[in-house]
Protein backbone atom coordinates (compact mmCIF):
# COMPACT_ATOMS: atom_id res chain seq x y z
CA UNK A 1 0.00 0.00 0.00
CA UNK A 2 1.24 3.50 -0.82
CA UNK A 3 2.50 5.47 2.10
CA UNK A 4 0.55 8.74 2.58
CA UNK A 5 1.56 12.04 4.16
CA UNK A 6 -0.90 14.84 5.06
CA UNK A 7 -0.42 18.49 4.35
CA UNK A 8 -3.25 20.64 5.70
CA UNK A 9 -4.33 23.98 7.04
CA UNK A 10 -5.68 24.59 10.49
CA UNK A 11 -9.38 25.11 11.31
CA UNK A 12 -10.64 23.00 8.42
CA UNK A 13 -10.07 25.55 5.67
CA UNK A 14 -9.03 22.69 3.50
CA UNK A 15 -6.87 19.60 3.74
CA UNK A 16 -4.66 18.10 1.04
CA UNK A 17 -3.03 14.70 0.88
CA UNK A 18 -0.50 13.59 -1.73
CA UNK A 19 1.19 10.30 -2.44
CA UNK A 20 4.91 9.86 -2.52
CA UNK A 21 4.45 7.68 -5.58
CA UNK A 22 2.36 8.46 -8.65
CA UNK A 23 -0.61 10.78 -8.62
CA UNK A 24 -3.96 8.90 -8.64
CA UNK A 25 -5.45 8.17 -12.03
CA UNK A 26 -8.35 10.34 -13.09
CA UNK A 27 -7.07 13.42 -11.21
CA UNK A 28 -7.35 16.55 -13.39
CA UNK A 29 -4.12 17.38 -15.18
CA UNK A 30 -3.98 20.84 -13.57
CA UNK A 31 -3.83 19.17 -10.15
CA UNK A 32 -0.16 18.30 -10.27
CA UNK A 33 1.79 17.50 -7.15
CA UNK A 34 3.45 20.92 -7.35
CA UNK A 35 0.06 22.65 -7.51
CA UNK A 36 -1.22 20.73 -4.52
CA UNK A 37 1.92 21.45 -2.54
CA UNK A 38 1.58 25.14 -3.42
CA UNK A 39 -2.04 25.17 -2.22
CA UNK A 40 -0.99 23.48 1.02
CA UNK A 41 1.71 26.09 1.48
CA UNK A 42 -0.83 28.88 1.00
CA UNK A 43 -3.11 27.26 3.58
CA UNK A 44 -0.30 27.00 6.11
CA UNK A 45 0.59 30.65 5.47
CA UNK A 46 -3.03 31.71 6.02
CA UNK A 47 -3.18 29.71 9.26
CA UNK A 48 0.02 31.35 10.50
CA UNK A 49 -1.22 34.84 9.59
CA UNK A 50 -4.52 34.22 11.35
CA UNK A 51 -2.72 32.91 14.43
CA UNK A 52 -0.60 36.09 14.59
CA UNK A 53 -3.68 38.27 14.12
CA UNK A 54 -5.47 36.46 16.92
CA UNK A 55 -2.55 37.08 19.26
CA UNK A 56 -2.49 40.81 18.46
CA UNK A 57 -6.28 41.05 18.80
CA UNK A 58 -6.15 39.64 22.32
CA UNK A 59 -3.69 42.33 23.35
CA UNK A 60 -5.58 45.22 21.73
CA UNK A 61 -9.01 44.36 23.15
CA UNK A 62 -8.01 44.96 26.77
CA UNK A 63 -9.87 48.28 26.83
CA UNK A 64 -13.31 48.37 28.44
CA UNK A 65 -16.16 50.69 27.58
CA UNK A 66 -16.58 53.45 30.16
CA UNK A 67 -19.80 55.38 30.60
CA UNK A 68 -23.22 55.22 32.19
CA UNK A 69 -24.98 58.06 30.37
CA UNK A 70 -28.37 57.27 28.87
CA UNK A 71 -27.11 57.79 25.33
CA UNK A 72 -24.22 55.34 25.83
CA UNK A 73 -26.45 52.77 27.50
CA UNK A 74 -28.48 52.69 24.28
CA UNK A 75 -25.28 52.05 22.32
CA UNK A 76 -24.27 49.23 24.69
CA UNK A 77 -27.71 47.63 24.38
CA UNK A 78 -27.57 47.78 20.58
CA UNK A 79 -24.11 46.18 20.54
CA UNK A 80 -25.34 43.31 22.70
CA UNK A 81 -28.35 42.84 20.44
CA UNK A 82 -26.56 42.73 17.07
CA UNK A 83 -23.09 41.37 17.95
CA UNK A 84 -23.85 37.72 17.30
CA UNK A 85 -25.28 38.18 13.82
CA UNK A 86 -23.63 38.19 10.41
CA UNK A 87 -25.30 41.43 9.32
CA UNK A 88 -23.04 44.18 8.03
CA UNK A 89 -22.73 47.06 10.49
CA UNK A 90 -21.89 50.70 9.80
CA UNK A 91 -20.47 52.65 12.77
CA UNK A 92 -20.98 56.41 12.49
CA UNK A 93 -19.35 59.05 14.65
CA UNK A 94 -16.83 61.84 14.90
CA UNK A 95 -13.11 61.13 15.05
CA UNK A 96 -12.04 59.93 18.48
CA UNK A 97 -15.42 58.60 19.64
CA UNK A 98 -14.29 54.95 19.76
CA UNK A 99 -15.48 53.42 16.49
CA UNK A 100 -12.78 50.74 16.39
CA UNK A 101 -13.50 49.91 20.03
CA UNK A 102 -17.13 49.24 19.09
CA UNK A 103 -16.01 47.07 16.16
CA UNK A 104 -13.73 45.02 18.43
CA UNK A 105 -16.53 44.64 20.95
CA UNK A 106 -18.89 43.36 18.24
CA UNK A 107 -16.25 40.79 17.28
CA UNK A 108 -15.53 39.70 20.86
CA UNK A 109 -19.24 39.21 21.61
CA UNK A 110 -19.85 37.08 18.49
CA UNK A 111 -19.20 33.42 17.69
CA UNK A 112 -16.44 34.66 15.38
CA UNK A 113 -14.30 35.75 18.36
CA UNK A 114 -12.18 32.58 18.04
CA UNK A 115 -11.08 33.84 14.61
CA UNK A 116 -9.11 36.99 13.70
CA UNK A 117 -10.27 40.59 13.91
CA UNK A 118 -8.61 42.29 10.91
CA UNK A 119 -8.64 46.12 10.79
CA UNK A 120 -7.98 48.14 7.64
CA UNK A 121 -7.70 51.93 7.61
CA UNK A 122 -8.90 52.70 4.09
CA UNK A 123 -7.88 56.34 4.42
CA UNK A 124 -4.27 55.59 5.39
CA UNK A 125 -3.45 53.35 2.42
CA UNK A 126 -2.70 54.88 -1.01
CA UNK A 127 -5.56 54.22 -3.41
CA UNK A 128 -3.32 52.34 -5.86
CA UNK A 129 -2.34 49.87 -3.11
CA UNK A 130 -5.69 49.49 -1.38
CA UNK A 131 -7.04 46.86 -3.79
CA UNK A 132 -4.04 44.61 -3.19
CA UNK A 133 -4.29 45.24 0.56
CA UNK A 134 -7.92 44.14 0.63
CA UNK A 135 -7.94 41.31 -1.90
CA UNK A 136 -4.29 40.25 -2.19
CA UNK A 137 -2.31 39.71 -5.37
CA UNK A 138 -0.57 36.92 -7.25
CA UNK A 139 3.11 36.83 -8.10
CA UNK A 140 3.92 39.14 -11.02
CA UNK A 141 0.57 41.00 -10.77
CA UNK A 142 2.42 44.30 -11.07
CA UNK A 143 5.95 45.65 -10.99
CA UNK A 144 7.50 44.73 -7.68
CA UNK A 145 5.08 41.88 -6.91
CA UNK A 146 7.84 39.30 -6.52
CA UNK A 147 5.64 36.94 -4.55
CA UNK A 148 1.96 36.33 -3.91
CA UNK A 149 0.35 38.11 -0.95
CA UNK A 150 -2.77 37.36 1.03
CA UNK A 151 -5.37 40.13 1.25
CA UNK A 152 -7.25 41.24 4.35
CA UNK A 153 -10.46 39.55 3.20
CA UNK A 154 -8.60 36.23 3.16
CA UNK A 155 -6.91 36.92 6.52
CA UNK A 156 -10.31 37.61 8.06
CA UNK A 157 -11.80 34.29 6.88
CA UNK A 158 -14.42 33.19 9.44
CA UNK A 159 -13.56 36.27 11.51
CA UNK A 160 -14.34 39.99 11.30
CA UNK A 161 -13.03 42.52 8.78
CA UNK A 162 -13.13 46.12 10.02
CA UNK A 163 -13.06 48.74 7.25
CA UNK A 164 -12.30 52.07 8.91
CA UNK A 165 -12.72 55.38 7.06
CA UNK A 166 -14.80 53.60 4.41
CA UNK A 167 -15.97 56.96 3.05
CA UNK A 168 -12.51 57.61 1.56
CA UNK A 169 -12.52 54.49 -0.64
CA UNK A 170 -11.91 55.25 -4.36
CA UNK A 171 -15.03 54.91 -6.50
CA UNK A 172 -13.40 52.32 -8.78
CA UNK A 173 -12.74 50.00 -5.86
CA UNK A 174 -16.24 50.40 -4.45
CA UNK A 175 -17.60 48.12 -7.22
CA UNK A 176 -15.26 45.29 -6.28
CA UNK A 177 -16.05 45.72 -2.59
CA UNK A 178 -19.78 45.57 -3.34
CA UNK A 179 -19.34 42.23 -5.13
CA UNK A 180 -17.24 40.87 -2.26
CA UNK A 181 -19.99 41.80 0.18
CA UNK A 182 -22.79 40.38 -1.96
CA UNK A 183 -21.17 37.21 -3.28
CA UNK A 184 -18.51 36.67 -0.57
CA UNK A 185 -15.95 36.12 -3.32
CA UNK A 186 -13.37 38.19 -5.19
CA UNK A 187 -10.34 37.92 -7.47
CA UNK A 188 -6.88 38.81 -6.16
CA UNK A 189 -5.07 41.42 -8.25
CA UNK A 190 -3.63 39.75 -11.35
CA UNK A 191 -5.70 36.58 -10.96
CA UNK A 192 -8.73 35.23 -12.81
CA UNK A 193 -9.53 32.71 -10.09
CA UNK A 194 -12.28 33.64 -7.63
CA UNK A 195 -11.50 33.26 -3.92
CA UNK A 196 -14.20 32.92 -1.27
CA UNK A 197 -14.03 34.45 2.17
CA UNK A 198 -16.60 33.99 4.91
CA UNK A 199 -15.97 37.10 7.00
CA UNK A 200 -18.29 39.48 8.78
CA UNK A 201 -17.75 43.09 7.63
CA UNK A 202 -17.98 46.06 9.99
CA UNK A 203 -17.36 49.50 8.47
CA UNK A 204 -16.91 52.91 10.06
CA UNK A 205 -16.78 56.53 8.94
CA UNK A 206 -16.83 60.08 10.27
CA UNK A 207 -18.16 61.30 6.92
CA UNK A 208 -21.84 61.80 6.12
CA UNK A 209 -22.20 59.04 3.51
CA UNK A 210 -25.68 60.15 2.50
CA UNK A 211 -24.22 63.48 1.42
CA UNK A 212 -21.42 61.66 -0.43
CA UNK A 213 -24.05 59.56 -2.23
CA UNK A 214 -25.93 62.72 -3.19
CA UNK A 215 -22.69 64.22 -4.56
CA UNK A 216 -22.00 61.04 -6.53
CA UNK A 217 -18.69 60.25 -4.79
CA UNK A 218 -20.02 57.16 -2.98
CA UNK A 219 -22.09 54.41 -4.59
CA UNK A 220 -25.67 54.29 -3.38
CA UNK A 221 -25.90 50.49 -3.67
CA UNK A 222 -22.73 50.07 -1.59
CA UNK A 223 -24.06 52.49 1.02
CA UNK A 224 -27.23 50.45 1.50
CA UNK A 225 -25.21 47.21 1.55
CA UNK A 226 -23.04 48.60 4.37
CA UNK A 227 -25.79 50.39 6.28
CA UNK A 228 -27.78 47.28 7.26
CA UNK A 229 -27.41 48.05 10.98
CA UNK A 230 -26.14 51.56 11.77
CA UNK A 231 -24.60 52.37 15.17
CA UNK A 232 -24.31 56.09 15.95
CA UNK A 233 -21.62 57.01 18.49
CA UNK A 234 -22.22 60.27 20.37
CA UNK A 235 -19.55 62.92 20.70
CA UNK A 236 -18.09 63.57 24.15
CA UNK A 237 -20.03 66.86 24.17
CA UNK A 238 -23.24 64.81 24.11
CA UNK A 239 -22.22 62.66 27.09
CA UNK A 240 -20.48 65.10 29.44
CA UNK A 241 -21.71 63.15 32.48
CA UNK A 242 -19.29 60.38 31.48
CA UNK A 243 -16.24 62.66 31.65
CA UNK A 244 -15.51 62.06 35.39
CA UNK A 245 -15.76 58.29 34.86
CA UNK A 246 -13.45 58.44 31.85
CA UNK A 247 -10.96 60.61 33.72
CA UNK A 248 -10.86 58.20 36.67
CA UNK A 249 -10.39 55.29 34.28
CA UNK A 250 -7.53 56.96 32.39
CA UNK A 251 -5.77 58.14 35.56
CA UNK A 252 -5.94 54.67 37.09
CA UNK A 253 -4.61 53.11 33.89
CA UNK A 254 -1.74 55.59 33.50
CA UNK A 255 -0.83 55.36 37.19
CA UNK A 256 -0.42 51.62 36.74
CA UNK A 257 1.48 51.86 33.45
CA UNK A 258 3.67 54.90 34.20
CA UNK A 259 4.09 54.33 37.98
CA UNK A 260 2.71 57.82 38.65
CA UNK A 261 0.69 58.78 41.74
CA UNK A 262 -1.97 61.15 40.48
CA UNK A 263 -4.89 61.46 42.91
CA UNK A 264 -7.26 63.10 40.44
CA UNK A 265 -8.36 66.60 39.41
CA UNK A 266 -9.31 69.48 41.65
CA UNK A 267 -12.94 70.51 41.59
CA UNK A 268 -12.09 73.69 39.66
CA UNK A 269 -10.05 71.80 37.07
CA UNK A 270 -12.79 69.19 36.64
CA UNK A 271 -15.33 71.96 36.20
CA UNK A 272 -13.30 73.36 33.31
CA UNK A 273 -12.96 69.93 31.69
CA UNK A 274 -16.71 69.42 31.93
CA UNK A 275 -17.48 72.53 29.88
CA UNK A 276 -14.63 72.23 27.36
CA UNK A 277 -15.84 71.48 23.81
CA UNK A 278 -13.64 68.36 23.21
CA UNK A 279 -13.32 68.45 19.40
CA UNK A 280 -11.12 65.34 19.58
CA UNK A 281 -13.64 63.53 21.81
CA UNK A 282 -12.54 60.64 24.05
CA UNK A 283 -9.17 60.29 22.30
CA UNK A 284 -8.36 63.93 23.14
CA UNK A 285 -9.40 63.42 26.77
CA UNK A 286 -7.23 60.31 27.00
CA UNK A 287 -4.23 62.17 25.56
CA UNK A 288 -4.72 65.08 27.99
CA UNK A 289 -4.90 62.69 30.96
CA UNK A 290 -1.76 60.87 29.84
CA UNK A 291 0.16 64.12 29.38
CA UNK A 292 -0.89 65.49 32.78
CA UNK A 293 -0.11 62.22 34.58
CA UNK A 294 3.42 62.23 33.13
CA UNK A 295 4.12 65.95 33.70
CA UNK A 296 2.53 66.19 37.17
CA UNK A 297 3.66 62.79 38.39
CA UNK A 298 2.11 62.99 41.83
CA UNK A 299 -0.73 64.70 43.66
CA UNK A 300 -3.83 66.55 42.54
CA UNK A 301 -4.05 68.13 39.08
CA UNK A 302 -5.12 71.76 39.33
CA UNK A 303 -6.27 74.46 36.93
CA UNK A 304 -2.69 75.70 36.49
CA UNK A 305 -1.70 72.25 35.16
CA UNK A 306 -4.26 72.25 32.34
CA UNK A 307 -3.20 73.13 28.78
CA UNK A 308 -3.68 76.77 27.79
CA UNK A 309 -6.35 76.05 25.17
CA UNK A 310 -8.49 74.28 27.76
CA UNK A 311 -8.01 76.80 30.56
CA UNK A 312 -9.01 79.92 28.60
CA UNK A 313 -7.55 81.84 31.54
CA UNK A 314 -9.13 85.28 31.21
CA UNK A 315 -12.67 83.94 30.82
CA UNK A 316 -12.70 80.60 32.55
CA UNK A 317 -10.18 81.01 35.38
CA UNK A 318 -10.99 78.76 38.32
CA UNK A 319 -12.72 80.13 41.37
CA UNK A 320 -13.85 83.24 39.55
CA UNK A 321 -17.40 84.14 38.66
CA UNK A 322 -17.43 84.64 34.85
CA UNK A 323 -20.08 87.36 35.25
CA UNK A 324 -17.56 89.39 37.31
CA UNK A 325 -15.17 89.29 34.38
CA UNK A 326 -17.72 90.66 31.93
CA UNK A 327 -18.89 93.47 34.19
CA UNK A 328 -15.38 94.53 35.25
CA UNK A 329 -13.42 94.21 32.01
CA UNK A 330 -15.98 94.23 29.24
CA UNK A 331 -16.29 91.83 26.32
CA UNK A 332 -12.89 90.25 25.45
CA UNK A 333 -11.42 91.09 22.05
CA UNK A 334 -10.79 87.43 21.19
CA UNK A 335 -14.41 86.52 21.94
CA UNK A 336 -15.60 83.69 24.13
CA UNK A 337 -17.38 80.34 24.12
CA UNK A 338 -20.93 81.31 25.10
CA UNK A 339 -22.07 77.76 25.84
CA UNK A 340 -19.13 77.08 28.10
CA UNK A 341 -19.53 80.43 29.85
CA UNK A 342 -23.22 79.83 30.58
CA UNK A 343 -22.53 76.35 31.95
CA UNK A 344 -19.71 77.67 34.15
CA UNK A 345 -21.93 80.45 35.47
CA UNK A 346 -24.70 77.97 36.22
CA UNK A 347 -22.28 75.60 37.95
CA UNK A 348 -21.04 78.46 40.09
CA UNK A 349 -24.57 79.27 41.27
CA UNK A 350 -25.41 75.60 41.91
CA UNK A 351 -22.24 75.12 44.00
CA UNK A 352 -22.97 78.28 46.07
CA UNK A 353 -26.51 77.03 46.77
CA UNK A 354 -25.27 73.57 47.74
CA UNK A 355 -22.54 74.94 49.98
CA UNK A 356 -24.97 77.30 51.72
CA UNK A 357 -27.33 74.40 52.46
CA UNK A 358 -24.47 71.99 53.31
CA UNK A 359 -25.38 69.91 50.27
CA UNK A 360 -29.02 69.49 51.19
CA UNK A 361 -30.36 69.07 47.66
CA UNK A 362 -33.99 69.78 48.56
CA UNK A 363 -33.11 73.14 50.14
CA UNK A 364 -30.63 74.00 47.38
CA UNK A 365 -33.29 73.32 44.72
CA UNK A 366 -35.67 75.66 46.57
CA UNK A 367 -33.04 78.42 46.63
CA UNK A 368 -32.45 78.00 42.88
CA UNK A 369 -36.19 77.78 42.08
CA UNK A 370 -35.77 74.48 40.25
CA UNK A 371 -37.05 70.92 40.62
CA UNK A 372 -34.93 68.67 42.82
CA UNK A 373 -34.70 66.04 40.03
CA UNK A 374 -33.32 68.68 37.64
CA UNK A 375 -30.72 69.74 40.20
CA UNK A 376 -29.66 66.14 40.87
CA UNK A 377 -29.36 65.48 37.13
CA UNK A 378 -27.13 68.56 36.66
CA UNK A 379 -24.92 67.57 39.61
CA UNK A 380 -24.46 64.08 38.21
CA UNK A 381 -24.00 65.14 34.59
CA UNK A 382 -21.40 67.79 35.42
CA UNK A 383 -19.54 65.85 38.09
CA UNK A 384 -20.09 68.46 40.80
CA UNK A 385 -18.85 67.44 44.25
CA UNK A 386 -18.18 69.02 47.67
CA UNK A 387 -14.81 70.72 48.17
CA UNK A 388 -12.33 68.39 49.82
Amino acid sequence: MDKQRGHGAQDGIFEIRDRETEMPKGLPEAWTKEALMSAASEARELAKVQEDLMASSRVLTDFPFVGNSAIMMKVFHLIEKVADTDSTILILGESGTGKELVARSLHQKSVRRVKPFVPVNCGAIPSELLESELFGHVKGAYTGAHQARLGRFTMAHQGTLFLDEIGTMPSGLQVKLLRALQEKEFEPVGSTRSVRSDCRVVAATNIDLEQEVAKGSFREDLYYRLNVIPIHLPSLRERREDIPLLINHFIQRFNEKKSTKIEGFSREALEILLVYNWPGNVRELENICQRLCILKGIGLIGVEDLPEKIRQPRVMSAGRNPWDFLTSEGFPEEGMDLENLVVQFENNLIMKALERTRWNKNRAAQLLRMNRTTLVEKIKKRGLAPSS
